[in-house]
């Protein structure tokens, strides 16, 4: 059950940030941030590869010190995913890191000074390293705050705007910007007043927005309407919690509006005493097993007959409660009746079955793909013989 997305997106230009791709049309990247000690490079590394595991596109690392340069030097070489180091006031940390191999550079040019952020730009230059600007309304510049007496969209839009200047005036395009509050409406009305001033892309997240379940809604209430209305190339969900849970709600965030498709689209009824199995604790233990999976899936799980047919038709895999015996749909046509004892392991092996199906289908399209392409090129390749008609 889903209707068309009415979403457009702001046309902006693309960056990459390693392999990944930013803005434009590239897919709304998902990012997290390493809360390790960057010294630490074993537990760093662990953590960049829990992070991967559960889909992240980029992952930020904070570098403060030449010695946690030397150390993101080794990181970087562990990881597969893009790596952005965060750096801020000591400009030879930048150029460090842009030795060493980093992806992005996520800095402040204004705490850096502009004579530095020279050399920092000509490093990037020469690399083709992209840098992001980190406007944040924690640390805004003291002659802006006395201006405008308090940390403001506005003050945030000029220091944007400051540091924007510093980047152009030496030629270099290459940037996105961010543009954090921990204030929804701060941070919303920042986002909308930059979009239309600039083209490059914009990272958007709402900056120590809390604990797992409060930030998870005041990340979803800001990023959420910008999102709605195109503004946003890639997202951070800041919470204080695991790192992996930003990951998970960033891409739950994108799915609940249509801009990405990876991975499980779980529909569960909140459950109610007309349930026939126990709902909560099947979506939990599901929700568990089938973390892993990638592959676009719709799933829809509710207790009873009342709305369960008209949403399970509607999934890839659905199940609905009835007595004496629950249903589950494949595909918008009744399956299989199954008992409350083993509705989670029927579902598993239904959702791990169709995977494999959408896997098989897929590499038989592109192998006939590929085969089409070859053949093309052998054609157009053939001399015509002089004198053919």
């Amino acid at each position: 059950m889903r209707a068309e997305s009415t979403i457009t997106r702001r046309q902006s230009r693309q960056i990459m940030v390693g392999n990944v791709p930013v803005g434009g049309d590239a897919p709304i990247a998902v990012q997290s941030m390493t809360n390790t000690n960057t010294l630490d490079v074993d537990a760093t590394v662990e953590q960049i590869r829990r992070l991967e595991a559960v889909g992240a596109d980029i992952i930020r690392v904070s570098v403060p010190s030449i010695e946690a340069a030397e150390a993101f030097g080794q990181i970087r070489k562990a990881a597969s995913v893009p790596l952005v180091s965060d750096i801020h006031f000591d400009y030879r940390i930048a150029l460090r890191v842009a030795e060493l191999g980093v992806d992005c550079l996520r800095i402040n040019p204004g705490n850096i000074g502009k004579d530095r952020v020279k050399q920092v730009v000509s490093a990037c230059k020469d690399r083709g390293i992209p840098i992001r600007i980190g406007v944040n309304a924690g640390s805004l510049g003291k002659d802006l705050l006395r201006k405008y007496k308090e940390p403001s969209a506005a003050a945030m839009v000029e220091s944007a705007r400051r540091n924007i200047e510093m980047l152009l005036d030496e030629g270099f395009e290459n940037f996105k910007v961010s543009m954090k509050s921990s204030d929804v409406f701060m941070a919303i009305e920042a986002y909308r007043t930059i979009a239309r001033e600039i083209d490059q892309p914009l990272h958007l997240g709402i900056t120590e927005a809390g604990g797992l379940r409060s930030g998870t809604v005041k990340s979803a209430a800001g990023l959420g309407l910008l999102l709605m209305e195109g503004i946003g190339d890639t997202i951070r969900i800041s919470l204080a919690a695991d790192p992996v849970e930003e990951i998970k709600v960033g891409f739950d965030l994108l799915k609940s509006l249509h801009l990405r498709s990876k991975g499980i689209n779980l529909v569960a009824c909140p459950s109610c005493s007309r349930q026939n199995f126990d709902v909560i604790k099947t979506v939990n233990e599901l929700e568990r097993r089938v973390e892993d999976i990638t592959t676009p899936l719709d799933v829809a799980v509710i207790g009873c007959i009342v709305n369960g047919p008209g949403e399970a038709k509607e999934a890839d895999i659905g199940l609905t409660g009835a007595t004496p015996n629950n249903l589950i749909y494949r595909e918008g046509r009744p399956d299989r009746k199954v008992t409350k004892d083993n509705i989670v392991d029927e579902l598993e092996r239904m959702i791990r079955a169709r995977v494999a199906e959408k896997a098989a289908l897929s590499a038989k399209e592109t192998a006939l793909s590929a085969e089409e392409t070859a053949l093309s090129a052998n054609e157009s390749s053939d001399p015509v013989a002089e004198g053919s008609p």
